[in-house]
């Protein structure tokens, strides 16, 4: 084949270190546009984003010669400075080491939009732990739970 053809989608999801909820509502959607700016500069697109104040979930479709850990990295760090830069308040905003990155068929991305949609409906009923926990579960990622939240 002389043209290479990919469809790589991921539900990526992280915290605000120490899970500090620093996320309000006057500056997530703000967020979420940047984040999808970087994104669309590493040539991916950014299908969906939310979270609540402590941790954000975001459903994007990534180039296949931009590895995952790479395209996070990019986000975090140039979110972290345009918070910085935007936001004087949150001088001392981060976000947690570790991401989680989970593979999604594209026949799944509308289920899993209309679940990022819906997170602060659903955070009345779970925290953010047990979601992840669960996440890992049953995606059949072995963890030490003693190494998650640090």
């Amino acid at each position: 084949m002389s043209h290479t053809y990919a469809s790589l989608h991921y539900h990526i999801v992280f915290s605000t270190k120490n899970r500090l909820p620093l996320i309000n509502q006057s500056i997530s959607p703000r967020l979420f546009d940047y984040i999808g700016g970087i994104i669309r500069n590493e040539g991916g697109v950014l299908h969906a984003a939310g979270g609540t104040a402590d941790h954000v979930h975001l459903s994007s479709g990534l180039r296949q010669d931009k590895a995952v850990c790479d395209v996070i990295r990019d986000i975090k760090a140039n979110s972290t400075r345009w918070i910085h830069d935007t936001f004087p308040e949150l001088s001392t905003f981060a976000w947690q080491e570790g991401y989680g990155a989970f593979s999604l068929s594209f026949t799944g991305l509308d289920k899993v939009k209309a679940y990022i949609a819906n997170q602060e409906t659903h955070h009345r009923t779970i925290t953010f732990k047990e979601e992840f926990i669960d996440f890992l579960e049953r995606h059949h990622i072995q963890y030490d739970e003693r190494y998650i939240w640090l």
